[in-house]
């Protein structure tokens, strides 16, 4: 049954609506060169260059899924942030906890699903020109002066290595060309009193050899949810700054390039709305809120890092990568929304990394080869405040601090192959060996007595100790440690032939890997603090892309997942939170892209994603949930749009962008509707059922000026990004995060 669901799907992913890759044209991106067999392809409208497989290609070259969104259609499509990406993606979504703070990205059904603690690794690969960012915190980033982003769907186990077991996202930032002085600077006004600024300025010291990039991003608005308590502050505002400084040097615009590149940015807005007490949102429109205690979130981040290559010969190239970055984030989160003290959090974590990549590429006429190593350094530290009203009884507030220090180290070497059995049909093998090793440690927690912000009398230990929370006597000395290793094997296969057309169709076996885990939500006992299994994917795909008719630009895949030991959170009865693996999931779809030109005047962009994901075992809180779908993954996605130019002249003209993304019903929790006996719950609360949400963009460019006007959820959709069981926890409501209302306003920029 399920070969004969596979078959139908891949057969099925040839005809399905297929794909363009939401790419603009070649001559809208700059700084890329295509390798000399995909030069032509390059040349051709509708096309865009990717590093998918860490060598510049034609997107319409490559055998992978893989989405690429330049940055001017980032700004068409009023893609801000990168939990906007969903917009533009299929089969891909965005949601957290903490408003644009720390997302949760799901790609074809994988994500965190229900846990949400800051040390742990997402399941779909985060990286900055090509960088791995390890913690979750430094994800939620503002997007500005980017080249490109690209999503590659799928496991990507072998060339961008751990944690891909639900695909990558690789943000590529503009560098310098090394040609000429450029650069822009761009003002606007929005409702909710939001004010935006972004500039970037490109000098050339020496043609070909000298450069320098500099570029920033400012926003600071108003809360955009409503707090009607006195004196309350608005929920969602937004308060960012952001710089990043390239200087690329290329001596004798010789065989050596080097990229140099330092980044720091905060922003401390306002928590996200929360909806929770039932009684406390009578009265209350969608986008208001009664709460007494709105936080901040503040967060940092910041780094640098060298890139080298050196062309050791026209077919060899030697490349290292090597960073150093870090940050914090301090999150103080009303979690009950009430003007009562039920919940109240304080998230609070510091984190470092280091990463070293270095590889070699080859090309010849019949093989291209990228092999090297990779060794990476991450470390969080973590001290957390649980505010619980009434904890020790009536008229007796308290709750739970936590403290802990995780540090990871991963080591891999990796090669993958390209070989041209014929001119046509084209063999990859690729495979990763991958070391992780991670301590838990320095660890502990305890139960006190105290106000919200006030100062704490500590209680009973809590970790180390292995009983109900309260048993054990408070030792301030008492630590907890807890060493994890695992090591993996990864690796893809794939087959692709190109017809005399140009038509691309290949099948491919990939398996991924994300690492074992810690629980950091483990504070109430040590008895939950374990290091649980590695997730792996076991992936096969079919897919097919091309041009056609010269206007016309589609690509499609269908694929088929056996998903082993996703980490799932499991709340019992202490209450202890244990970070588990569910045994085994099941997932099944298909998504294509499009892009078609009309004429110089109209082009038509569309996307639709199908997926079927369902957990076969998996129990929780006693309740058996085969069968249930994977949280954050909607059976239907679709997003559709239109770009309208008018008047053209030259550069100069009007283009009107609007755009419709479409998502069918997801949960939020693995238990969907179902609820565990005895514990209260209502998880029927825990889902959005299904919703379309049009932006509109409007830009009228005349010599170096360029006006623009937008709106994002145009209709004003009520819809939530995310939701978490706390009745089995033993509150009385569940926690509910509204989704953003409909923003607008406008910009003026200019180029110089």
């Amino acid at each position: 049954m399920k070969a004969r669901t596979f078959a139908l799907l891949l057969t099925g992913a040839a005809t399905i609506l297929p794909a363009a890759a939401f790419a603009q044209t070649a001559e809208e991106v700059p700084a890329t060169v295509a390798e000399p067999a995909d030069a032509q392809a390059a040349a051709d409208p509708g096309d865009i260059i990717v590093t998918a497989q860490r060598r510049e290609q034609s997107i319409l070259t490559v055998p992978i899924a893989i989405s690429a969104v330049s940055g001017d259609a980032l700004a068409t499509k009023g893609i801000a942030n990168s939990a906007d990406l969903a917009s533009a993606v299929p089969n891909l979504q965005v949601s957290s906890p903490y408003g644009s703070t720390q997302p949760n990205f799901s790609l074809r059904g994988i994500s965190v699903a229900n846990e949400y603690n800051s040390n742990q690794a997402s399941p779909i690969g985060v990286y900055i020109d090509d960088i791995y960012l390890a913690s979750r915190t430094s994800h939620g980033m503002g997007l500005f002066d980017l080249d490109r982003v690209e999503v590659l769907r799928g496991p990507q186990g072998t060339l961008f290595g751990r944690n891909t077991t639900g695909g990558a996202i690789n943000f590529i930032t503009k560098a310098p060309t090394l040609e000429g002085n450029e650069g822009y600077a761009e003002a606007g006004f929005g409702n909710f009193n939001t004010y935006t600024a972004r500039a970037a300025i490109e000098t050339t010291m020496v043609d070909d050899q000298l450069g320098l990039r500099v570029s920033g991003n400012y926003v600071k608005g108003d809360g955009q949810i409503e707090n009607v308590a006195p004196g309350g502050r608005d929920a969602n505002s937004q308060n960012t700054l952001q710089g990043r400084a390239t200087l690329r040097i290329r001596p004798g615009n010789g065989p050596l390039d080097i990229k140099i590149k330092i980044y720091g940015g905060r922003d401390k807005g306002t928590q996200a709305a929360v909806q929770g007490l039932l009684p406390f949102r009578t009265g209350l429109g969608f986008f208001q809120v009664n709460e007494n205690r709105i936080g901040f979130n503040r967060t940092e981040a910041y780094g640098a890092s060298a890139t080298i290559a050196y062309e050791l010969s026209p077919s060899l190239t030697f490349t290292s990568i090597t960073s150093r970055d870090g940050g914090k984030q301090n999150l103080q989160q009303a979690a009950d929304g009430s003007p009562l003290d039920v919940l109240d959090i304080n998230w609070q974590s510091k984190f470092q990394q280091f990463s070293e990549e270095a590889r070699f590429n080859y090309s010849s006429e019949k093989l291209k080869l990228v092999a090297g190593g990779f060794y990476g350094w991450d470390r969080t530290i973590t001290d957390n405040t649980f505010n619980i009203g009434g904890a020790l009884g009536p008229g007796v507030n308290g709750g739970f601090f936590q403290h802990y220090r995780q540090v990871r180290r991963s080591y891999a070497v990796f090669a993958q192959g390209d070989y041209s059995l014929t001119d046509k049909l084209v063999l990859t093998l690729g495979a990763r060996y991958t070391q992780d090793r991670a301590k838990y440690d320095d660890g502990y927690a305890y139960l006190f007595a105290g106000n919200v912000g006030g100062p704490q009398l500590p209680l009973a230990t809590t970790v180390p100790c292995l009983g109900v929370a309260g048993t054990c006597a408070y030792d301030p000395a008492a630590r907890y440690s807890l060493p994890g290793r695992n090591n993996a094997l990864t690796g893809r296969a794939s087959l692709s032939y190109t017809f005399d057309s140009g038509t691309l169709v290949y099948a491919s076996y990939n398996r991924g890997y994300r690492s074992g885990a810690f629980n950091g939500g483990g504070y109430t006992s040590s008895a939950g603090i374990t290091y649980i299994k590695p997730e792996r994917v076991d992936a096969y795909e079919i897919g097919i892309k091309g041009r056609y008719f010269g206007m016309l630009t589609l690509s499609a895949a269908g694929f088929y997942y056996n998903y082993k030991n996703q980490q799932v959170q499991d709340t019992r009865p202490g209450p202890v939170s244990f970070l588990v693996n569910a045994p085994k999931a099941e997932v099944y779809g298909a998504e294509g892209e499009a892009r078609l030109r009309l004429s110089p005047a109209v082009t038509l962009t569309a996307a639709l994603g199908y997926l079927h994901s369902t957990y076969k075992e998996l129990t929780l809180q006693s309740t058996v949930l085969n069968g249930n779908d994977l949280p954050f993954a909607p059976r239907f996605t679709a997003q559709a749009g239109v770009d309208l130019s008018l008047f053209k002249s030259g550069s100069d003209g009007l283009t009107i962008s609007p755009s419709v993304a479409y998502f069918s019903r997801q949960y939020f929790s693995p238990f969907n509707e179902k609820d565990a006996p005895g514990t209260g719950q209502v998880n029927s609360e825990l889902q959005q059922g299904a919703y379309a949400k049009v932006n509109l963009t409007a830009a009228y460019t005349i010599d170096r000026f360029t006006f623009k006007a937008f709106a994002t959820n145009l209709f004003n959709e009520k819809t939530y990004a995310y939701g978490l069981d706390l009745r089995g926890a033993g509150f009385p409501y569940n926690f509910l995060v509204p989704s953003t209302p409909r923003t607008y306003g406008g910009s003026i920029r200019v180029a110089f």
